[in-house]
């Protein structure tokens, strides 16, 4: 369980956070030096140095992504330029991509962050090129929505690259793709015309995720735990039935791969926080404001909670819940996670991404008045990325491209380098876990310098 650091404060974060900027910075360079543009994209590390992966092309955005990061963290116009650039250079394929269930990954990483900033005033975009951004992200949008399965409730899910039958957990923070695309008054047109609203899409995926891959305690298996994830959830695609869980990156679909947990943690309160800046109006044909937020809210805590419950001591998850060597490891939830162990794999990504759920599920209790539950959550978030801000986590060597390192890819298919003399893969980066440690260090940042409040969407006016 994390021990959760009651005194902490974004403010005393900021030293290492500069550090974290300054080293960010080194490895940008280094990438953009010996990254040939349009190349595949970079996955992870291999001896340090990154490496593509095939699967599908679900990095890239993280990677130019990362540049706008920079930028926005630093004022360092050299990096806003660069993501600009390749942004507008090798981004469109994204744009378009009917294969994959990743746009709120790639392109609101690029062609929304862009957008935000412009609206925020942070750079001087024509009005053309705000056309631009905004007709690539209602676009991806409704390429991302038209991935659409129905389930026999009369719901539905954006299907995974598995196919009509494969609900993700992880696609519910993609949905950020359909959200701003809503948000520019886009909708997707079917056949005869037939509109469809985006928002409807995000709010019946969301809950198709909520019923099928987050238990809640309540005794719908045998292995019902509060806040237990599965990595995916099969169907029958003839009726809409719900089949079994199941799982890609995890090692069971009955434990918790908590990467996939912290997709959870994260998508379900940012989308909180831009259903807030929706009429009331829009929701009501969907079950009313106060029945959809219900479905968000407890998602988000139930997953928050299992994290903070099923975490090392310094906030860092060992790489799943079941992973068969944690048994060897006595009673490794009360002391830090050990990536050097002769066991299993910490991974340092699920920290990265699960950092942002907590502290975003805190700022929404704040605005509820459950001051007392905030507090435990913002604390929690706060002491994870502390340790992910600190050795031996964050590198700052002259001899590694990955900024966060200790992340884990794909365990049971082996992709992850293990040195000569390691039990188990460790001291590599990932593409994800470097972008979310910079997103999570900005989130920080900027509630520090009491600086506007970080969401993907950016002002709504």
């Amino acid at each position: 369980m994390i021990s959760v650091d009651d005194g902490l404060t974004p403010q005393d974060l900021l030293p290492a956070i500069d550090k974290m900027w300054a080293a960010s910075a080194d490895r940008l360079d280094r990438i953009e030096g010996r990254w040939q543009v349009g190349a595949p994209s970079p996955v992870f590390t291999i001896k340090g140095e990154y490496q593509a992966q095939g699967w599908t092309d679900w990095t890239q955005g993280f990677q130019y992504g990362s540049l706008i990061l920079q930028y926005d963290a630093t004022g360092d116009a050299r990096y806003l330029e660069l993501g600009r650039q390749r942004t507008a250079d090798c981004m469109a394929p994204h744009v378009t991509h009917a294969g994959v269930h990743d746009h709120g990954f790639n392109n609101i990483s690029t062609y929304g962050a862009l957008l935000r900033l412009a609206n925020e005033g942070r750079h001087d975009a024509s009005e053309w090129e705000r056309r631009f951004y905004e007709m690539a992200i209602k676009a991806s949008g409704s390429v991302q929505a038209l991935r659409w399965s129905t389930t026999k409730s009369g719901d539905g899910y954006i299907y995974s690259f598995n196919g009509p039958q494969s609900l993700f957990v992880d696609t519910i923070r993609s949905c950020r793709a359909l959200a701003v695309a809503h948000q520019l008054g886009h909708k997707l047109m079917g056949e005869r015309d037939e509109p469809i609203c985006l928002l409807e899409r995000i709010v019946k995926h969301a809950r198709a995720t909520a019923q099928y891959n987050i238990w809640y305690g309540e005794d719908r298996d045998t292995y019902d735990l509060l806040g237990r994830t599965a990595h995916e959830s099969l169907f029958n695609v003839n009726n809409g039935d719900y089949r079994c869980p199941s799982t890609q990156q995890g090692y069971s679909p009955f434990s918790t791969w908590t990467r996939g947990l912290s997709w959870a943690m994260v998508g379900y309160p940012e989308q909180l926080e831009w259903l807030a800046t929706r009429p009331d109006s829009e929701l009501e044909p969907l079950g009313g404001r106060a029945e959809v937020e219900g479905v968000f809210l407890k998602a988000a805590r139930a997953t928050c909670d299992f994290f903070i419950q099923h975490t090392p001591v310094c906030g860092v998850p060992y790489w799943d819940t079941g992973a068969p060597g944690l048994a060897a490891m006595g009673d490794y939830l009360d002391r830090p996670a050990d990536p050097y162990n002769d066991h299993e794999p910490v991974d340092s990504s699920a920290a990265a991404i699960g950092v942002q759920g907590l502290i975003r599920l805190a700022n929404l209790l704040d605005a509820r008045g459950e001051t007392a539950d905030a507090q435990r959550y913002r604390q929690a978030g706060l002491t994870s990325l502390r340790t992910l801000l600190d050795g031996p986590y964050l590198s700052t060597g002259s001899n590694h491209e990955g900024l966060l390192l200790h992340s884990i890819y794909h365990r049971p298919n082996g992709w992850d380098y293990q040195a000569p003399g390691q039990g188990v893969p460790n001291g590599e980066a990932c593409m994800w876990g470097d972008y979310h440690l910079r997103e999570a260090a900005l989130l920080v940042q900027r509630l520090a310098k009491n600086e506007p409040y970080y969401t993907f969407f950016g002002p709504t006016e």
